[in-house]
């Protein structure tokens, strides 16, 4: 990029419109260098400046007693007492994975973990959000092996536990899959820092590992659609190293330690650039930084590469002056590189120097405040009627019920991931309660008696028939998993995944979804404190299903009082939560897709009012220790949430019997694979029964008893019945077998 000569044409293939170069001339008053067009080009991305999105994001609610940070930093923070909070945040590297899987994942994860220890909190837990295209599709094992590969290689070299997340197939995302990526960890109130770039005269100093030419123009590829050409962006993926990455985790931790930082962030997407404007928008400075300073591991970069490439473990962090020896020796203590680069300016303009040269020189708030936004148009698809007719009626009853039922249960989406889950190490730093396999993870806060429980939830089938009721439900069950395991919900992270902005269909859902997620977040008492956006996940015009993908974490404040989803011991009782919820519910159904392969209908309904007091009710029951288990009704309905009940217990499969919560007039297999919202079957020891009851009707929740815990079949009253060894097998090997990975 020397001498390149600055044209609406260049500045078009750096994914600006005429309109947005035209802006650019007029805020500097002449034509940039392209030093300064690549500037602009990353930091009015959709990635970085939300162009697109912003005006919607604001109506999510952000505030609430314990939040301590919203959205607007690396990571939001949620307070959980005892001068304790916990630091999250959700991520996508969506196009990354789809190009290259391993590395794509990998530095997803990497880049989650830096954006919460750059907060001053120690990483504690991860979990993932993973959408693949159709297990039969023949990319689609690679990349399940790529990214799973990826994710594992990050999390384990690192000492982060994976305990949880979900893995999700369909067609929609056979050219476009989505890696979603979370980390939570755990900070005092004391040791919060944040990204500014304060105190006029103090020092910006790199620390991490040397720059190279990879990830160049990542968060420019990360804001466009994909191509026939997409193999061609492989350059633009970062390369991550685990191992120098937890040497970068330590130093910061060690650093945050002394009271020499002033500011601190992570070098993620558009690296050097947007972290050094970003702390100085967000303190209304400037900056001067010599970009001949920055540690390189290549020969004769130019500044336009030194600024845009997406080198791994890398920090900015703004000291206090006359303290950056303390620094710098902290990170040559851990072998790391670190450079004064730089210092903060009074004026709100950034100076950027090449061996003493002047490469660029542009107003801050032009880059960042003063990005573009746009209200873009908004309709609702002339086909969302079509997709919203679906005659049950016609729907053919199968000829043996208990056969779709093992059908569903050995399907990819349901069958057991312990593929996946297996690779990553969820037992590292001794804090995992509750492992993968439950509704939700549970992590001990050490050195008190608390925990929490995180999960990511979305059903993406019910956002494409109906995104704001999609939106609604993610959260509701998000909620309710977390509530399952016995926490209070207390803050959730997003990552909203959709097609191209620029078609009004696709705003539509974007927006219908985030409405529908405000409204549920309202209503339950549960802020949304930071998040992500990824748009144009398309490939050649085809665009994903709506994907807002919700990330909840829950507090306990007694870990004893966890809950676990599977059935504990024969004997025991079985409620239906929830019971009076008997309208027929396919539309977006896993049986609905996997027996008659059909999307169709209308999302269940959500009623936000019953979904408070059922998360309510589930925490109250479980600080009482009524509970012996509890399992949300989620895909499959009661057939097949009840299965699992049964054949993911630890101690080996058990049976049981249950009756038909549904009127005789319901058709059998509407009955067992109805997906109603609000449902939760729990169980207790035969000595909590008339207490489960009364609970129950002191939070006006309906509840049934159905059964109880025993043998070795799973029955539903007359309907249908399965052998319980015959469908752990099934359950158990129908991931692997589906992806031709066998065992």
């Amino acid at each position: 990029m020397k001498n390149v000569v600055v044209t609406p044409e260049v500045a078009k293939e750096h994914g600006l419109t005429a309109d947005e170069y035209a802006r650019i001339q007029a805020t500097l008053g002449r034509d940039p260098n392209i030093t300064e067009l690549g500037i602009f080009s990353v930091m009015w991305s959709e990635h970085c400046s939300y162009k697109s999105s912003r005006i919607h994001l604001r109506k999510f609610p952000t505030k609430g007693p314990r939040v301590l940070q919203g959205p607007g930093e690396n990571a939001g923070i949620v307070d959980i007492g005892d001068n304790l909070a916990v630091c999250f945040k959700m991520e996508s590297h969506n196009h990354p994975s789809f190009i290259e899987p391993y590395q794509g994942a990998a530095t997803g994860v990497g880049g989650i973990l830096r954006d919460v220890f750059t907060m001053g909190a120690r990483p504690i837990a991860s979990l993932n959000s993973l959408r693949f295209g159709r297990p039969e599709h023949p990319r689609t094992p690679f990349l399940v092996e790529g990214v799973v590969s990826g994710i594992a290689g990050s999390g384990n070299c690192i000492g982060v536990p994976t305990v949880g997340g979900e893995v999700f197939f369909d067609e929609c995302y056979d050219g476009n899959i989505l890696v979603n990526a979370f980390t939570l960890g755990v900070v005092r109130h004391d040791r919060i820092f944040r990204g500014y770039a304060s105190g006029i005269g103090n020092p910006i100093i790199y620390v991490g590992s040397k720059t190279g030419r990879d990830g160049i123009h990542g968060a420019t590829m990360a804001s466009g659609e994909f191509d026939e050409k997409s193999e061609e962006k492989r350059p633009t993926v970062q390369v991550g190293d685990p191992f120098t990455e937890k040497l970068l985790l330590e130093a910061c931790l060690e650093l945050m330690k002394t009271d020499c930082v002033e500011g601190i962030q992570d070098m993620g997407a558009a690296g050097l650039t947007s972290s050094t404007f970003e702390m100085a928008s967000r303190a209304g400075t400037g900056f001067v930084m010599h970009l001949d300073r920055v540690p390189q591991r290549e020969t004769e970069m130019t500044p336009y590469e030194l600024l845009l490439s997406e080198s791994q473990e890398r920090m900015i962090i703004v000291a206090r002056k006359g303290r950056e020896q303390e620094v710098l020796d902290i990170f040559d203590k851990w072998d790391l590189d670190a450079a004064v680069i730089g210092e903060v300016t009074a004026d709100g303009i950034a100076r950027l120097l090449m061996d003493g040269v002047t490469v660029a020189e542009v107003p801050i708030a032009a880059v960042t405040d003063e990005a573009p936004i746009y209200d873009r148009p908004v309709e609702r698809p002339a086909w969302q009627d079509d997709l919203n007719r679906l005659d049950l009626s016609a729907l053919p009853a199968p000829s043996d019920l208990s056969e779709s039922w093992l059908a569903l249960m050995s399907c990819p989406e349901m069958a057991d991931k312990k593929w996946v889950y297996r690779q990553y190490d969820y037992m590292i730093r001794t804090n995992t309660l509750v492992a993968p396999g439950s509704d939700a993870a549970v992590l001990r806060i050490k050195g008190t008696r608390k925990a929490v429980a995180i999960s990511s939830d979305c059903n993406p089938r019910y956002c494409y028939l109906d995104p704001f009721v999609g939106g609604m439900l993610a959260v509701c069950e998000g909620a309710r998993n977390v509530a399952c395991s016995g926490a209070e919900p207390i803050g959730l992270s997003d990552c909203l995944n959709f097609g191209n902005p620029e078609r009004p269909e696709i705003m539509w859902q974007f927006r219908s979804a985030i409405e529908g997620i405000s409204k549920a977040c309202e209503t339950l008492a549960i802020p949304v404190v930071s998040g992500n956006v990824s748009l144009y996940n398309e490939t050649m015009g085809k665009g994903i299903y709506p994907t807002p993908t919700v990330a909840t974490v829950g507090l306990l404040e007694d870990a004893d009082d966890r809950v676990v989803s599977w059935f504990r011991a024969e004997g025991d009782l079985v409620f239906l939560l929830g019971a009076e919820r008997v309208d027929v519910e396919l539309g977006g159904s896993l049986y609905l897709k996997q027996v008659h392969g059909r999307v169709a209908g209308v999302p269940p309904a959500a009623d936000l009012a019953h979904e408070k007091r059922l998360c309510a009710f589930l925490k109250s029951a479980a600080s009482k220790r009524l509970l012996a288990s509890a399992h949300d009704l989620a895909e499959g309905g009661l057939a097949c949430a009840l299965a699992e009940c049964c054949i993911t217990r630890p101690d080996g499969p058990v049976g049981a019997t249950v009756t038909n919560p549904f009127p005789e007039s319901v058709r059998p297999d509407f009955a067992l694979f109805s997906e109603n919202q609000g449902r939760v079957l729990v169980s207790c020891r035969p000595a909590d029964g008339a207490a489960l009851l009364a609970a129950a009707s002191e939070y006006h929740i309906g509840i049934s008893q159905l059964g109880t815990v025993g043998g070795d079949t799973i029955v539903v009253a007359d309907i249908a019945r399965l052998n319980t060894a015959e469908t752990y097998k099934a359950w158990s090997e129908g991931f692997a077998n589906a992806l031709g990975f066998g065992e």
